[in-house]
């Protein structure tokens, strides 16, 4: 501890003259020599960071006016979380559970503590660098929100990539302090664990709308998303893109944009499905009694997207392009047709197998094995919807059943030993089939 300490004084000695403020040519030499100096001492040196050598790395990061210091800062923070995490599993036998270890008083962006964000606030300009508290947080998506409804190269800045490059490191880091807990969770079912958990801190504020967070998550992430693919066909046209290139003050930031912005689209992602996981296991803890009041009511994500992509139909195609998780994306698309669908087992003409219910894919292809079901559907769900989802559950299924093969997985139990890939194959056929006889 004494080493750590010492080592932390001599470190922050270095930006001394590099307040938040100052972003001047000799301040920011300064930041660099702070970063690779910090990188020196603990990834090379193995030494574990202390709270303020992290807490002046994020400073960095959410100052930072130029791209080689927040993408420094922002390598940087991530080596250090996977090299010294505050929260990990420790080394088991195969026959024992696992435990959590829980670093104390180890680093975090996030400052839910009432006392620590009483504190971060009373300390002036430091709370707009520091760690972030809910409120914080809600702003950033904000910001991220502006940016994908702006989607032009003109208009991009340097706090652009700085928000899409902090935003990612915060999920990177809610995503170390969810999964192991989670794991824990499983074997033990001690709620405990996921209730202290950052994103459950996150979600349970009162200080923000949770389900206008969702949405928003929603719309910006298919917003990005669209950034990045016009961002893409425009690099790939050279003479459209020098003409838009030629009109950017930083060509540099332009170019980084695609690649952030498909970066930013993952993490969101990787924050809903997080999400998902934990209604998941909300869902168990409430079962058994686990959850009391002060967990308070949380409409499920699952539901939230339902919503969002039944009654805003535009949202619909640019989700599923988007959100490429396949259990998560076919699960979201089976919810889908199960409100249209009925759950009474059914069978097809061709089939002798096992009768399956329209919670399974080969249960919902059954549903337009015939014409007369198939147009008892599109009664309710306009056709053109119904390929959009069949077309990407099958991707879904597809890519399910490749990580099976690779994983030695036998065909999962929802799904059934009876429907075969090449039964899946023959039934989506005949899906489409049905439905061009509709439209006839």
């Amino acid at each position: 501890m004494m080493k750590s300490a010492g080592i932390e004084e001599n470190l922050l000695a270095i930006l001394d003259s590099a307040s938040d403020s100052k972003h001047t040519p000799d301040a920011n030499d300064d930041r660099l020599a702070f970063l690779e100096a910090v990188r020196s001492a603990c990834i090379v040196n193995e030494n574990p960071p202390t709270s303020k050598m992290c807490e002046a790395v994020f400073q960095i990061l959410r100052v930072g006016k130029s791209l080689e210091l927040i993408t420094e800062s922002f390598r940087l923070l991530n080596e250090l979380d996977k090299r010294f995490p505050h929260v990990y599993l420790s080394e088991k036998e195969a026959s024992e559970s696992s435990h959590l270890i829980v670093v104390e008083g180890g680093w975090s962006p996030f400052l839910f503590n009432l006392e620590s964000a009483s504190r971060e606030r009373g300390a002036g300009c430091r709370s707009i660098s520091g760690p972030l508290d809910s409120m914080g947080f809600l702003q950033l998506m904000q910001e991220l929100g502006e940016v994908a409804n702006e989607g032009n190269l003109q208009a991009l800045e340097i706090k652009s990539l700085r928000n899409m490059l902090v935003f990612q490191y915060l999920i990177n880091a809610l995503e170390g302090d969810f999964l192991p807990r989670n794991r824990v969770y499983e074997e033990t079912m001690n709620w405990t664990h996921l209730r202290e958990s950052l994103l459950n801190l996150l979600l349970s504020t009162r200080k923000i709308n949770y389900k206008g967070l969702m949405k928003d998550c929603l719309t910006i992430m298919c917003g990005l998303f669209d950034v990045s693919a016009g961002i893409s066909e425009d690099l790939e046209s050279p003479d459209n893109a020098a003409a838009k290139l030629s009109h950017n003050d930083n060509t540099a930031s332009a170019l980084a944009l695609f690649e952030l912005g498909s970066n930013a689209c993952f993490a969101l992602q990787k924050l809903l499905i997080m999400i998902m996981d934990l209604d998941m296991s909300r869902k168990k803890a409430d079962m058994q009694g686990s959850t009391t009041r002060a967990d308070g009511v949380r409409t499920p994500l699952m539901e939230i997207i339902l919503d969002e992509i039944t009654y805003d139909t535009d949202m619909l195609s640019p989700f599923l392009k988007v959100f490429n998780e396949p259990k998560w994306k076919l699960e979201i698309i089976l919810q889908y047709f199960s409100k249209y669908t009925t759950r009474l087992s059914t069978r097809t003409r061709r089939s002798n197998g096992p009768t399956e219910d329209a919670t399974t894919f080969s249960g919902v292809l059954n549903c337009f094995s015939n014409v007369t079901s198939t147009r008892s559907i599109t009664k309710k769900i306009s056709a053109d919807v119904v390929q959009v989802l069949l077309a990407h559950a099958f991707q879904a299924h597809l890519s399910l059943s490749c990580q099976q093969d690779a994983d030695g997985i036998a065909a999962s139990k929802d799904e059934g030993r009876s429907s075969s890939l090449a039964e899946i194959c023959e039934n989506i056929i005949s899906a489409f089939s049905n439905l061009r006889r509709t439209d006839a």
